[in-house]
């Protein structure tokens, strides 16, 4: 199927499994931050200072993810071009694992802290490691379809989140908020299952083991030397733009699909049984839209990356992003309608992700490939960090809603279609050795 072997499949799907759990395990908080965060605060969950808390400390512990998750990949790119790509998927999917059910059983906001960090450096490691890998062991021929099959595993991995916080704080604990939250968190151990499993099935790339036999040991300066630099500015422009978006847009999603629903319950006249119901089926049918339209736009990354270049690809899928979210986030559409609009944000914002799977690898040889990709992909998250943190910072005050903020987010990739003349081309390069 798709001229790939056996084994080539398998260490695709090897690396779609650890992309897809640390997306789950990354995003869990979000889900079960109207509990959790009033809880460990003292708070009425519910209430209006509750929902104020809430904004601000998803925006907080949102921005510390992504700080943690920048070390992380730059840190384990550098151990991955060290000592292999396959040492490294299964030490960063472990490390995420244990921190994020450790979130389980933090007694305080600061232990919870702390335990997004642990998760943070390993989420942050994971992706270099699979990326790299699959770059590496796929043919020439196949690496644009393979990188954006690998990020398909995103969708996945978001939907798996919603669904076990809809299985456990909707359904088997919807009457325990207080404690739901706890046992959602205990579901991130699963990744520590499959990489047991995973590491009997693979072994180290060819391409790799040749060029660290001969090469001197990767360093981050390498990445700004005058051959290299303008290498790393284009993955590092792209990166940071398609992440300051994505964040800003979806770490606010179960606040602002809460906000929609609490709105719709009032005019409904629903009490708090059902609020809290109609809650959890919302976050539900929001991230559902946001799924598909995510594994729509990362597939479509395929024919567009290959017939018209990286470079129109990101272009249009910058320019459309804006156009979703000043249409979503307008404040001019019934609730409903903003719900089905996150297919279009699903699409756009979403979709582009694909494309880094095989625009990162593309770009840096062999020695510095995970180096370079987890630098370019991850520090972007260090600007990215401040988007969250604004919105939450700003929704808090009371002065305007997280929907009315996030409108104006919708500027910032409109900026990075300014950006194109700095985008490296590299349609039909063979990877550099």
């Amino acid at each position: 199927m798709l001229g790939l072997t056996r084994y080539q499949w398998t260490v695709l799907f090897a690396a779609w499994l650890g992309w897809g759990f640390d997306v789950f395990d990354g995003l869990l908080f979000n889900y079960v931050a109207p509990n959790c965060v009033p809880t460990l605060l003292g708070l009425e969950i519910g209430s209006p200072e509750a929902r104020q808390a809430t904004l601000l400390w998803t925006g907080i512990l949102t921005s510390v993810l992504l700080l943690g998750w920048a070390v992380g990949g730059v840190v384990f790119g550098l151990v991955c071009d060290r000592i292999g790509r396959k040492r490294t998927l299964l030490l960063t999917m472990t490390m995420y694992a244990i921190g994020t059910a450790a979130c389980a059983f933090a007694p305080n906001i600061w232990v919870l802290l702390a335990c997004r960090i642990v998760a943070s450096l390993g989420i942050g490691g994971e992706w270099a490691a699979g990326a790299s890998m699959v770059a590496e062991v796929v043919p020439e021929h196949k690496r644009v379809t393979a990188g954006a099959l690998l990020y398909t595993s995103a969708p996945m991995g978001l939907f798996l989140a919603t669904f076990v916080n809809m299985q456990v704080a909707g359904n088997w604990f919807a009457d325990q908020p207080e404690v739901s939250w706890r046992y959602v968190f205990l579901f991130g151990l699963i990744p520590v299952f499959v990489a047991s499993v995973v590491r009997m099935f693979l072994h180290e790339p060819e391409r790799w083991k040749q060029a660290v036999e001969s090469a001197a040991p990767p360093r981050l300066a390498d990445l700004f030397t005058p051959q290299l630099r303008p290498i790393t500015v284009s993955g590092f422009l792209m990166a940071v733009i398609a992440l300051l978006t994505w964040w800003s847009c979806n770490a606010f999603l179960p606040t602002v699909v809460s906000h929609l629903a609490q709105t719709e319950a009032a005019l409904r006249g629903l009490d708090r049984s059902g609020t809290l119901a109609l809650i959890e089926s919302w976050k539900f049918s929001a991230t559902a839209y946001f799924n598909l339209g995510g594994l729509a736009g990362t597939l479509l990354t395929i024919p567009i990356a290959q017939h018209m270049g990286r470079r129109p690809m990101f272009a249009l899928y910058f320019g459309a992003s804006a156009l979703a979210i000043f249409a979503t986030f307008g404040g001019w559409l019934p609730a409903a309608a903003s719900l089905y609009l996150y297919f279009a944000i699903g699409v756009t914002v979403f979709g582009i992700f694909g494309s880094f799977t095989y625009y990162l690898p593309e770009l840096f040889p062999t020695r510095l490939r995970a180096t370079g990709s987890g630098f370019c992909y991850n520090i972007g998250r260090v600007v990215a960090a401040g988007g969250p943190f604004l919105v939450g910072a700003i929704a808090a005050q009371g002065g305007s809603s997280a929907v009315q903020i996030l409108f104006w987010v919708g500027v910032i990739p409109l900026a990075g279609v300014l950006l194109m003349p700095w985008v490296i081309e590299t349609r039909g390069r063979a990877l550099a050795d």
